[in-house]
Protein backbone atom coordinates (compact mmCIF):
# COMPACT_ATOMS: atom_id res chain seq x y z
CA UNK A 1 0.00 0.00 0.00
CA UNK A 2 1.24 3.18 -0.62
CA UNK A 3 2.57 5.98 1.99
CA UNK A 4 1.10 8.86 2.87
CA UNK A 5 2.70 11.99 5.48
CA UNK A 6 -0.01 14.22 6.61
CA UNK A 7 1.78 17.70 8.43
CA UNK A 8 -0.87 19.04 10.76
CA UNK A 9 -0.91 22.90 11.74
CA UNK A 10 -3.39 22.40 15.02
CA UNK A 11 -2.91 26.40 15.32
CA UNK A 12 -3.69 27.42 11.76
CA UNK A 13 -6.67 29.88 11.01
CA UNK A 14 -9.91 29.59 13.41
CA UNK A 15 -8.52 25.98 13.77
CA UNK A 16 -11.16 25.00 11.44
CA UNK A 17 -9.22 21.78 10.10
CA UNK A 18 -9.05 20.32 13.59
CA UNK A 19 -12.74 19.00 13.90
CA UNK A 20 -12.59 17.49 10.60
CA UNK A 21 -9.13 15.02 10.90
CA UNK A 22 -11.13 12.01 11.34
CA UNK A 23 -13.38 12.72 8.20
CA UNK A 24 -9.83 13.74 6.66
CA UNK A 25 -7.67 10.81 7.84
CA UNK A 26 -10.57 8.52 6.33
CA UNK A 27 -10.30 10.16 2.97
CA UNK A 28 -6.83 9.26 2.91
CA UNK A 29 -7.78 5.55 3.31
CA UNK A 30 -10.45 5.28 1.48
CA UNK A 31 -7.90 7.03 -1.35
CA UNK A 32 -5.64 3.91 -1.16
CA UNK A 33 -2.85 5.39 1.44
CA UNK A 34 -1.59 4.10 4.67
CA UNK A 35 -1.62 7.13 6.66
CA UNK A 36 1.05 8.70 9.11
CA UNK A 37 0.15 11.92 11.28
CA UNK A 38 2.36 14.72 12.67
CA UNK A 39 1.48 17.61 14.61
CA UNK A 40 3.44 20.67 14.34
CA UNK A 41 4.75 22.70 17.77
CA UNK A 42 6.75 25.67 16.85
CA UNK A 43 7.52 27.41 13.94
CA UNK A 44 9.71 25.48 11.46
CA UNK A 45 8.62 21.94 12.81
CA UNK A 46 7.04 21.25 9.21
CA UNK A 47 10.36 21.72 7.45
CA UNK A 48 12.31 19.61 9.85
CA UNK A 49 10.23 16.50 9.61
CA UNK A 50 9.82 16.87 5.73
CA UNK A 51 13.35 17.12 5.34
CA UNK A 52 13.90 14.12 7.62
CA UNK A 53 11.15 11.66 6.36
CA UNK A 54 9.46 13.64 3.32
CA UNK A 55 10.85 11.20 1.02
CA UNK A 56 9.84 7.86 2.97
CA UNK A 57 5.93 8.80 1.40
CA UNK A 58 4.46 8.70 -2.08
CA UNK A 59 2.65 11.60 -0.74
CA UNK A 60 2.51 14.24 1.61
CA UNK A 61 -0.06 16.63 2.50
CA UNK A 62 -0.04 19.40 4.72
CA UNK A 63 -3.07 21.12 6.38
CA UNK A 64 -2.82 24.76 7.85
CA UNK A 65 -2.31 27.72 6.23
CA UNK A 66 -0.21 28.96 3.60
CA UNK A 67 2.76 29.56 5.76
CA UNK A 68 2.62 25.76 6.61
CA UNK A 69 2.50 24.72 3.28
CA UNK A 70 5.62 27.02 2.49
CA UNK A 71 7.54 25.33 5.86
CA UNK A 72 6.50 22.22 4.14
CA UNK A 73 7.76 22.86 0.55
CA UNK A 74 10.91 24.17 1.92
CA UNK A 75 11.68 20.96 3.79
CA UNK A 76 10.78 18.72 1.23
CA UNK A 77 13.18 21.07 -1.31
CA UNK A 78 15.96 20.75 1.17
CA UNK A 79 15.85 17.03 1.45
CA UNK A 80 15.35 16.50 -2.46
CA UNK A 81 12.23 14.66 -2.37
CA UNK A 82 10.37 14.40 -5.42
CA UNK A 83 7.17 13.82 -3.91
CA UNK A 84 3.79 15.06 -4.64
CA UNK A 85 1.90 17.38 -2.03
CA UNK A 86 -0.81 17.56 -1.10
CA UNK A 87 -2.28 21.00 0.77
CA UNK A 88 -5.86 21.03 2.88
CA UNK A 89 -6.03 25.02 3.22
CA UNK A 90 -6.86 26.15 6.80
CA UNK A 91 -5.00 29.24 7.52
CA UNK A 92 -6.33 33.26 7.90
CA UNK A 93 -5.61 33.78 4.09
CA UNK A 94 -4.80 31.24 2.17
CA UNK A 95 -3.87 33.88 -0.52
CA UNK A 96 -1.56 30.86 -2.23
CA UNK A 97 -4.56 28.64 -2.11
CA UNK A 98 -7.03 30.55 -3.69
CA UNK A 99 -4.63 31.47 -6.59
CA UNK A 100 -3.81 27.54 -7.40
CA UNK A 101 -7.87 27.29 -7.58
CA UNK A 102 -8.19 25.06 -4.42
CA UNK A 103 -11.15 24.50 -2.42
CA UNK A 104 -11.84 26.25 0.94
CA UNK A 105 -14.37 23.67 2.00
CA UNK A 106 -11.76 21.13 4.15
CA UNK A 107 -13.78 18.20 3.20
CA UNK A 108 -13.87 18.89 -0.68
CA UNK A 109 -9.70 20.02 -0.61
CA UNK A 110 -8.99 16.61 1.43
CA UNK A 111 -10.69 14.59 -1.44
CA UNK A 112 -8.69 16.48 -3.73
CA UNK A 113 -5.23 16.58 -2.16
CA UNK A 114 -5.96 12.27 -2.47
CA UNK A 115 -7.42 11.95 -5.88
CA UNK A 116 -6.46 15.21 -8.09
CA UNK A 117 -3.51 15.95 -10.09
CA UNK A 118 0.35 16.53 -9.31
CA UNK A 119 1.23 19.63 -11.34
CA UNK A 120 4.26 21.48 -11.96
CA UNK A 121 5.09 25.08 -9.96
CA UNK A 122 7.94 27.34 -9.69
CA UNK A 123 9.47 28.09 -6.54
CA UNK A 124 11.53 30.43 -5.30
CA UNK A 125 15.03 29.92 -3.43
CA UNK A 126 16.09 32.65 -1.08
CA UNK A 127 19.98 32.10 -0.17
CA UNK A 128 19.54 28.27 1.36
CA UNK A 129 15.98 28.89 2.16
CA UNK A 130 13.00 28.86 0.06
CA UNK A 131 9.54 30.74 -0.59
CA UNK A 132 6.26 29.18 -2.24
CA UNK A 133 4.56 32.96 -3.46
CA UNK A 134 6.41 35.86 -2.12
CA UNK A 135 9.45 37.21 -0.67
CA UNK A 136 9.10 41.11 0.54
CA UNK A 137 10.37 43.55 2.43
CA UNK A 138 9.49 47.29 3.98
CA UNK A 139 6.21 48.83 4.52
CA UNK A 140 3.97 46.33 6.48
CA UNK A 141 5.68 43.58 5.66
CA UNK A 142 6.21 42.77 9.42
CA UNK A 143 2.74 42.52 9.79
CA UNK A 144 1.50 38.99 8.91
CA UNK A 145 4.74 37.67 11.57
CA UNK A 146 4.35 39.49 14.24
CA UNK A 147 0.46 39.56 14.15
CA UNK A 148 0.04 37.68 17.41
CA UNK A 149 -2.03 33.97 16.34
CA UNK A 150 -4.88 34.79 18.49
CA UNK A 151 -5.97 37.79 16.78
CA UNK A 152 -5.26 36.19 13.38
CA UNK A 153 -7.73 33.77 14.62
CA UNK A 154 -10.42 36.16 15.81
CA UNK A 155 -10.63 38.81 13.02
CA UNK A 156 -9.37 37.46 10.18
CA UNK A 157 -8.19 39.59 7.33
CA UNK A 158 -8.99 42.86 9.69
CA UNK A 159 -5.82 41.59 12.10
CA UNK A 160 -3.02 42.39 9.66
CA UNK A 161 -4.87 45.60 8.59
CA UNK A 162 -5.10 46.44 12.42
CA UNK A 163 -1.44 45.73 12.79
CA UNK A 164 -0.73 47.82 9.55
CA UNK A 165 -1.65 50.56 10.82
CA UNK A 166 0.45 50.56 13.72
CA UNK A 167 3.24 50.69 11.29
CA UNK A 168 2.64 54.17 9.44
CA UNK A 169 4.51 55.97 11.67
CA UNK A 170 7.49 53.31 11.42
CA UNK A 171 7.77 53.64 7.44
CA UNK A 172 10.95 54.64 6.15
CA UNK A 173 12.29 54.32 2.66
CA UNK A 174 14.74 52.07 2.25
CA UNK A 175 17.51 53.00 -0.69
CA UNK A 176 17.72 49.43 -3.15
CA UNK A 177 19.70 48.03 -6.07
CA UNK A 178 17.73 46.02 -7.79
CA UNK A 179 19.56 43.98 -10.38
CA UNK A 180 17.06 41.47 -12.23
CA UNK A 181 18.17 39.61 -15.37
CA UNK A 182 20.47 42.34 -16.50
CA UNK A 183 18.50 45.40 -16.11
CA UNK A 184 19.16 47.84 -13.00
CA UNK A 185 16.90 50.06 -10.73
CA UNK A 186 18.38 52.15 -8.35
CA UNK A 187 15.81 53.96 -6.27
CA UNK A 188 14.37 54.80 -2.62
CA UNK A 189 11.64 52.18 -1.88
CA UNK A 190 8.90 51.96 0.88
CA UNK A 191 8.15 48.66 -0.63
CA UNK A 192 9.00 45.15 -2.71
CA UNK A 193 7.81 42.04 -3.20
CA UNK A 194 9.17 39.07 -5.23
CA UNK A 195 5.84 37.03 -6.31
CA UNK A 196 4.59 34.05 -8.12
CA UNK A 197 0.66 34.29 -6.95
CA UNK A 198 -2.12 36.76 -7.95
CA UNK A 199 -2.85 37.96 -4.07
CA UNK A 200 -0.81 38.77 -1.49
CA UNK A 201 -2.07 39.32 2.29
CA UNK A 202 -5.80 39.35 0.62
CA UNK A 203 -4.74 43.18 -0.38
CA UNK A 204 -1.97 43.29 -3.04
CA UNK A 205 -3.71 41.90 -6.10
CA UNK A 206 -1.86 41.03 -9.49
CA UNK A 207 -4.21 40.26 -12.83
CA UNK A 208 -4.22 36.72 -13.35
CA UNK A 209 -3.27 37.10 -17.04
CA UNK A 210 -0.06 38.77 -15.57
CA UNK A 211 1.17 35.47 -13.10
CA UNK A 212 2.24 32.84 -14.46
CA UNK A 213 2.91 30.02 -11.53
CA UNK A 214 5.47 27.79 -13.51
CA UNK A 215 6.80 30.21 -16.12
CA UNK A 216 10.49 29.91 -14.76
CA UNK A 217 9.87 33.74 -13.95
CA UNK A 218 8.62 36.04 -10.62
CA UNK A 219 6.47 39.13 -10.61
CA UNK A 220 8.26 41.73 -9.25
CA UNK A 221 6.79 45.01 -7.47
CA UNK A 222 8.57 47.87 -5.76
CA UNK A 223 6.76 51.16 -4.69
CA UNK A 224 8.90 53.94 -4.90
CA UNK A 225 9.10 56.53 -1.36
CA UNK A 226 6.16 59.14 -2.04
CA UNK A 227 7.48 62.52 -1.85
CA UNK A 228 4.23 64.43 -1.74
CA UNK A 229 0.51 63.52 -1.36
CA UNK A 230 0.25 63.25 -4.99
CA UNK A 231 2.81 60.42 -5.23
CA UNK A 232 1.01 58.70 -2.41
CA UNK A 233 -2.63 59.23 -4.15
CA UNK A 234 -0.90 57.60 -7.42
CA UNK A 235 0.45 54.51 -5.33
CA UNK A 236 -2.62 53.93 -3.30
CA UNK A 237 -4.84 53.94 -6.58
CA UNK A 238 -2.26 51.40 -8.49
CA UNK A 239 -2.71 49.14 -5.75
CA UNK A 240 -6.84 49.60 -5.13
CA UNK A 241 -7.32 49.08 -9.06
CA UNK A 242 -4.50 46.10 -8.94
CA UNK A 243 -2.74 48.37 -12.30
CA UNK A 244 1.06 48.64 -12.73
CA UNK A 245 3.55 49.75 -13.38
CA UNK A 246 3.40 53.68 -13.29
CA UNK A 247 5.45 56.06 -12.07
CA UNK A 248 5.42 54.96 -8.28
CA UNK A 249 5.29 51.55 -8.76
CA UNK A 250 7.89 49.40 -10.60
CA UNK A 251 6.49 46.30 -12.43
CA UNK A 252 9.03 43.54 -13.98
CA UNK A 253 9.53 40.15 -14.60
CA UNK A 254 12.83 37.85 -13.97
CA UNK A 255 14.36 34.27 -13.37
CA UNK A 256 16.80 35.70 -10.80
CA UNK A 257 17.46 38.98 -9.02
CA UNK A 258 19.73 40.34 -6.57
CA UNK A 259 18.24 43.35 -4.15
CA UNK A 260 21.04 44.96 -2.23
CA UNK A 261 20.13 48.01 0.58
CA UNK A 262 22.26 50.67 2.08
CA UNK A 263 20.75 48.93 5.83
CA UNK A 264 20.57 45.30 6.64
CA UNK A 265 16.13 44.70 6.22
CA UNK A 266 14.24 41.93 7.42
CA UNK A 267 12.93 40.34 4.45
CA UNK A 268 9.50 38.30 4.50
CA UNK A 269 9.14 34.78 3.63
CA UNK A 270 5.49 33.51 2.65
CA UNK A 271 4.29 35.15 5.62
CA UNK A 272 6.95 34.21 7.93
CA UNK A 273 9.95 35.90 9.06
CA UNK A 274 12.86 35.74 6.95
CA UNK A 275 16.68 36.65 7.00
CA UNK A 276 18.39 40.24 7.81
CA UNK A 277 20.43 40.90 5.21
CA UNK A 278 21.55 44.13 2.66
CA UNK A 279 22.06 41.91 -0.07
CA UNK A 280 19.80 38.79 -0.99
CA UNK A 281 19.68 36.82 -3.95
CA UNK A 282 16.32 35.56 -5.40
CA UNK A 283 16.29 32.71 -8.00
CA UNK A 284 13.60 30.96 -9.52
CA UNK A 285 13.65 27.27 -9.72
CA UNK A 286 11.47 26.17 -12.45
CA UNK A 287 8.73 23.30 -12.00
CA UNK A 288 10.45 22.28 -8.91
CA UNK A 289 7.36 21.25 -6.92
CA UNK A 290 4.58 18.84 -7.47
CA UNK A 291 1.49 20.29 -6.01
CA UNK A 292 -1.55 18.20 -6.32
CA UNK A 293 -4.43 20.13 -8.23
CA UNK A 294 -8.33 19.33 -8.44
CA UNK A 295 -8.68 17.04 -11.34
CA UNK A 296 -11.64 18.80 -12.48
CA UNK A 297 -13.77 15.78 -13.22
Amino acid sequence: MKKCLLIINPCAGQKKANRFLPEIIRTVWDGGFECTSYITKAAGDATVFAREHGGEYDRVICIGGDGTLSETISGMMQGGHEVPIGYIPAGTTNDYAASVGLSSDVRQAAFDAVNGVPTAFDVGEFGDRYFTYVASYGAFTRTSFETPQNLKNALGHLAYLLEGVRELSMIRPIHSRIEIDGAVYEDDYIFGAVTNTTSVGGILQLDSSLVGMNDGVFEVLFVRNPRNAADLSQILDAIAAGEYPNEMVLFMRGKKLTVTTDQAVTWTLDGERGDTVSTAVMENCHGAVQLVLPSGD
